[in-house]
This record gives structure tokens, C-alpha cells and sequence, in this order.
């Protein structure tokens, strides 16, 4: 019996510039919109009026526009900086999927500060010790799994997802428990519901005539240029990537490896707490649903950047763009639900994926062989 052979076989590309890959990523990103107008039209919506309401956020002719920049960053930096984490731990090859639940203990932590401090301290310091909180909170939950990991060999992914899902049913255990010991709730509602931080818990903003510059995303882009440092340019950065690269080469250099794992993973996890204490100090209050699911969205734009330092910042503007301006066109639009945007992003997603194969590979036919 002959062996039937594939009609194509893969084979890999002898250069791949970053020219072709910009090009390709464009190119993912228009094909998605095209995706969307045609779900648009579908539903009765005119494409181009959609996606300019989109683009532009509903700024243009707004009465208030500096409300809606406002309302951007804040959805903005907690993505940027959760995003530039976990991408910190997956150059290590270290799967954190746990950006979710250590974003919920930074949140908790922060909040803890706050509504116990009260009106003790002044804002700023108010702010500082949230933040410290958060990053703390985080950064412990995090490491917990890290040194398991070193310890026992355990797998991160597993654990850190299952993590996610302590975090928040300890969020919603706070959220629902009215007694008298839990200060989190307002003692004033009938039912269970998070009471509203105090003044100097607020984050603090910068005025700028109408408009007042969030001071978390100062921090957030401070952040970025440290880390993109601390990657290229340090001897700590430069192990991260060695120990990702081969953790036996990294031992044989004299590394010590489950150092580093550990060191790395505090710090990916505690700058994920560190957005969620800026996130509840911008919103003023605890939630439930306080992560707008930034730690899924996180790992979506890491990848989309390919772990680049710049390409996160690209990305995670993208992604927030599209979540505000589909919150603002929904308005417009009441057929259209808000959560267009999460369509979008995995059109994207996958396109873009698809898109990074056929810049490293190529499809050749394969040649019949003669019959013996």
C-alpha cells in the first residue's frame, strides 16, 4: 500500500523583517474592521458613521469632551500597566494567567488602606500608602505561585488561573457580608453595597483648565520607559531573558535561577496590584467587577505586541479605544451592544496570529514521488 503524502508542507521563512510584520498587523487590523462592518451592516448600522463615532469616542460636538479623556485613562492605564507586567513574566516563559485575581488583592489591599485609614493622612501620603498597599497585596499573591513553581515544579498556569477565582470569591465575600465588622460596606444601605472611599483616598489629578490630568497615568508612562530599561539595559533584565531562553544555560552561567523566577514574578505580580489600587483610587470605590477584565485583556495585548515594551503601548491603546469608543457608540446605536468590542479584539486576535504564521512560514506544495 502506498503512504499518501500531504498536498503542502511548512516551511520556514529565511527573513522576516519588522517592516513585514508592521505591514501584517495593519493589514490583521483593517481585515477586522472589515469583519465588523459587515456584522455592522447586517444589523442595519451604517458601517463608516459607527466606526467614526468609535474612533473619536463621541468627542467631536460633546458639551463636555475633556470628561470622556478623563473617563479614557482610567480605563487606559490599568491596561497599560497590567499589559507591561505580565509581559514581564511571560519573556521568562513563565505563563502568569493570574492577572486577573492579583489586580482583585492589589484592589482589595488598596481599598483595606483606605477605608481603615480614613481621613488620618493627607492625600498624598493617602495615595502613596493605597498604592504601596496594592502593589504589596499583588505581589505576595503572586510570588505565592512562583515559589511553588521553584519549590515543587508546580504549573503556574493552573495555579494562577485557579487563583483568579479565590481572589474573587473573597472579593464577593466582602461585598455580600453585612455585619458589623465589615467596614467595607455603607452602613447607611439596607443591603450589602461597597461604602465610597474617603476624600484623600481619591487619586490625585493634575488640573489642566477643564481638565484634570489623572496622576496615574504620569506614573504609567514613567513605568514603561523604567521597564523598557530594566529589560535591555540591565543585568537583571538581561537574565530574565536568558532564563526564558534555556533555564539550564542560565544555571550553567552561574545564575541562580529560582532566585530570579522569584524575584521576577513579585515584581510582574506587585505592578499588576500596583493597577488595581490605581484603579479603585480613581473610581473611589471597591467592586466586584473592579478588573473590567484587564487581566485577560492584558495577556491579549502582550501578545499582540510580542512582549515589545512599545508595541504594548500601541496595543493597549488600541484595545482601550475600542472598548470606550463601542461604550460610546452603543449610545448611538442601541442594537449594537458595548461588548462589540470584545468581537473586534478576537477578530484581531486571530487574524493577527494568523497573520505572524504566514510571515515566519510558508505553504510549499510538496512533490509527488515517483511510484516504486
Amino acid at each position: 500500500m502506498k503512504n499518501r503524502q500531504p498536498l503542502f508542507h511548512v516551511v520556514k521563512r529565511d527573513h522576516t523583517g519588522p517592516g513585514r510584520q508592521i505591514a501584517a498587523y495593519v493589514a490583521a487590523v483593517v481585515l477586522a474592521l472589515v469583519v465588523g462592518a459587515v456584522l455592522l451592516l447586517i444589523q442595519g448600522v451604517e458601517p463608516l458613521t459607527f466606526y467614526r463615532q468609535l474612533l473619536t469616542m463621541g468627542i467631536p460636538g460633546s458639551r463636555y469632551p475633556w470628561r470622556s479623556v478623563e473617563n479614557f485613562i482610567k480605563l487606559f492605564v490599568p491596561l497599560l500597566i497590567t499589559s507591561m507586567a505580565l509581559a514581564l513574566a511571560f519573556k521568562m516563559r513563565f505563563w502568569n494567567i493570574g492577572g486577573e485575581g492579583q489586580f482583585i488583592m492589589g484592589a482589595f489591599w488598596a481599598g483595606f488602606a483606605a477605608m481603615k485609614l480614613g481621613e488620618t493622612l493627607p492625600q498624598p501620603l493617602m495615595v502613596l500608602v493605597m498604592a504601596l498597599c496594592g502593589a504589596l497585596g499583588g505581589g505576595l499573591y503572586g510570588v505565592f505561585v512562583a515559589a511553588l513553581k521553584v519549590k515543587w515544579g508546580t504549573n503556574e498556569t493552573l495555579l494562577t488561573l485557579m487563583l483568579n477565582y479565590v481572589a474573587l470569591y473573597f472579593l464577593q465575600y466582602f461585598a455580600e457580608t453585612k455585619t458589623d465588622w465589615n467596614f467595607f460596606l455603607d452602613p447607611g444601605s439596607a443591603r450589602p453595597k461597597f461604602a465610597k472611599f474617603p476624600g484623600n483616598a481619591q487619586m490625585i489629578t493634575i488640573p489642566i483648565g477643564p481638565f484634570n490630568l489623572n496622576l496615574s497615568l504620569v506614573i504609567a508612562a514613567a513605568l514603561c520607559v523604567l521597564l523598557y530599561i530594566y529589560l535591555n539595559y540591565t543585568k537583571r533584565g538581561y537574565e530574565i531573558a536568558v532564563v526564558g531562553d534555556s533555564p539550564n544555560t542560565a544555571r550553567y552561567a552561574g545564575m541562580k535561577v529560582g532566585k530570579i523566577v522569584i524575584r521576577t514574578i513579585f515584581l510582574s505580580a506587585a505592578l499588576i496590584g500596583l493597577a488595581g489600587a490605581f484603579q479603585v483610587s480613581s473610581a473611589g470605590i471597591l467592586s466586584t467587577s473592579v478588573t473590567n477584565d484587564v487581566g485577560w485583556t492584558g495577556i491579549v495585548v502582550a501578545w499582540l505586541a510580542k512582549l515589545n515594551t512599545v508595541g504594548i503601548v500601541v496595543a493597549s491603546l488600541l484595545i482601550t479605544v475600542l472598548q470606550f469608543g463601542c461604550q460610546t457608540a452603543s449610545t448611538t446605536y442601541p442594537s449594537i451592544d458595548a461588548n462589540f468590542a470584545n468581537l473586534l479584539q478576537g477578530v484581531i486576535l486571530f487574524i493577527v496570529l494568523a497573520a505572524d504564521f504566514f510571515i515566519r512560514f510558508k505553504l510549499v506544495r510538496t512533490r509527488k514521488e515517483a511510484a516504486k
